[in-house]
């Protein structure tokens, strides 16, 4: 088996990982209020995802018209995209104490566990792998078709948040770590801006504040910024009519289709409905719901992060203090190597013991806080971790980095080696070089494509022109 992983994109990452930043004050929490908070972020992304789940893809040129929402788990919660992924890497991550599960690791968990109910960028991604493809280059956009807008860089990455309260940068690059499996560019930056808040919210309650803390965490010449400071402005212009804002989000942002930046699936449309939701719900749990349902596109996404925000700043406590219907299960009928049933409150636990094994990493010292046992730390101020632009997303350096791969690729006999050579090169404009270089090893290349179960090129999200391209070279000299 062969890893596409560069030495040098591993070694940076955890220096730079290891290399604590400079603080921003000392932070102190109960393991009560801890505790608390964490269940509370879950049970508000289950109520936001599951409930959510009714208004998915159903409002696109007028938002829905729900007028009255009760939160219901009276089922309890079940495995879905939007929290089951994570699922696999969470209970891995406490399970083999790493924080950052090493790419190979994380290949071997999704050929285990993730073959099913996937969309999208992570379906592209699962089916890269079957080429022996490893993370992030199955979430490089010149590999992957979806990843430079799909919005697995937000649903994919609250459970960082929650594991790093008060530390938005090391949130940032926990979450930034696992949702390159899929997704670079700005999706990346949404993963950074989320994190960064969910990481705050347990030291700040006012949205607008934990926008401002999401915007430090992104490039600031990426387009999340601009989008961030556009809803921002809007609300502030008409705080009380969210529909004006989800009006002009529609204008500025929603391109009316559902692949691409502005599409249903894209961080457009989805990170500015998220901001506007929770700007416009001002802290209110039930209303910043509402909104979010009546917001619609991706409207479960779009919930799953907003419930987990106001749910985190509201407490456990304060939900159940609502009496809502709650049944203490979580389901798990998808992820087929994971425990098939737990409560929630085992589901939270594993967040909870990641978080406090984070602490205690950072120095951490327990310590008595107003009479409970609780824990003193060094908090961090957000900043941007990964840059728009970086190594592993400039074609140049990618093709540097790949090109000993796919030549050792197209003199193998093996056929999965082939046909990842071939791939990688079509991707990578050398198909005219490696043909010349010897026709006959790429014609034996360009058969294992063929007979690839995947047909890559075919996904929608490739354009006409690169279709067309990769036909044409299939189809010569055949």
């Amino acid at each position: 088996m062969l890893m596409l992983l560069p030495r040098y994109f591993v070694l940076v990452f955890l220096l730079c990982f290891f290399n604590y930043p400079a603080t921003s004050q000392v932070r102190e929490i109960t393991r009560d209020d801890l505790r608390d908070k964490i269940n509370g972020g879950l049970l508000g992304q289950f109520f936001g995802n599951l409930n959510g789940l009714p208004h998915e893809n159903k409002y696109f040129e007028e938002p829905g018209n729900i007028r009255e929402y009760t939160p219901d788990l009276s089922e309890g919660a079940f495995t879905d995209d939007d929290t089951d992924i994570e699922f696999v890497y969470v209970y891995h991550m406490l399970q083999e104490d790493e924080l950052i599960l090493p790419y190979e690791r994380i290949k071997t968990l999704w050929e285990q566990n993730i073959n099913e109910y996937i969309w999208c960028s992570n379906l592209y991604a699962r089916n890269l792998m079957s080429l022996d493809i490893y993370p992030p280059y199955t979430g490089n956009h010149l590999l992957n078709p979806w990843a430079d807008f799909n919005i697995s860089g937000q649903f994919l990455c609250e459970q960082f948040g929650l594991i790093s309260p008060g530390m938005p940068e090391t949130a940032a690059r926990i979450g930034s770590h696992y949702t390159q499996v899929a997704v670079d560019g700005e999706p990346v930056q949404t993963t950074q801006f989320f994190d960064a808040i969910i990481a705050m919210a347990f030291f700040e309650q006012n949205i607008v504040k934990l926008i401002d803390a999401g915007l430090q965490a992104v490039d600031a010449d990426s387009e999340i910024s601009t989008i961030a400071n556009d809803v921002r402005t809007w609300y502030s212009d008409h705080p009380e009519d969210w529909k004006k804002t989800r009006s002009q989000i529609k204008e500025k942002y929603w391109s009316g289709t559902w692949g691409g930046p502005g599409g249903s699936n894209g961080y457009r449309t989805i990170t500015a409905a998220t901001i506007g939701a929770l700007l416009h719900g001002n802290g209110d749990f039930v209303e910043s719901l509402r909104i979010a349902f009546n917001f619609g596109w991706d409207a479960d996404n779009i919930s799953a992060m907003v419930g987990t925000i106001v749910g985190l700043v509201k407490g456990e406590q304060w939900i159940r203090s609502h009496n809502w219907e709650i049944k203490d299960q979580y389901l798990n009928n998808r992820r087929t190597a994971l425990p098939p049933v737990m409560t929630i409150t085992e589901f939270a636990a594993l967040h909870y013991n990641l978080a406090e094994r984070l602490i205690m990493s950072r120095g951490g010292k327990e310590i008595e806080l107003k009479g409970k046992p609780g824990y003193r730390f060094t908090g961090e101020d957000p900043r941007n971790v990964i840059p728009l632009k970086n190594g592993m997303t400039e074609p140049d350096q990618l093709k540097k980095n790949l090109l000993p791969q796919i030549e050792k690729d197209i003199s193998s006999s093996d056929s999965t080696a082939l046909a990842r050579g071939f791939y990688l090169a079509v991707c990578l404009g050398l198909e005219n070089e490696l043909s010349i270089q010897d026709p006959q090893r790429w014609q034996l290349a360009k058969n294992a494509i063929r007979n690839h179960p995947f047909k890559f090129f075919e996904d929608e999200q490739w354009s006409k022109d690169q279709q067309s391209h990769f036909k044409d070279i299939l189809d010569e000299d055949r």
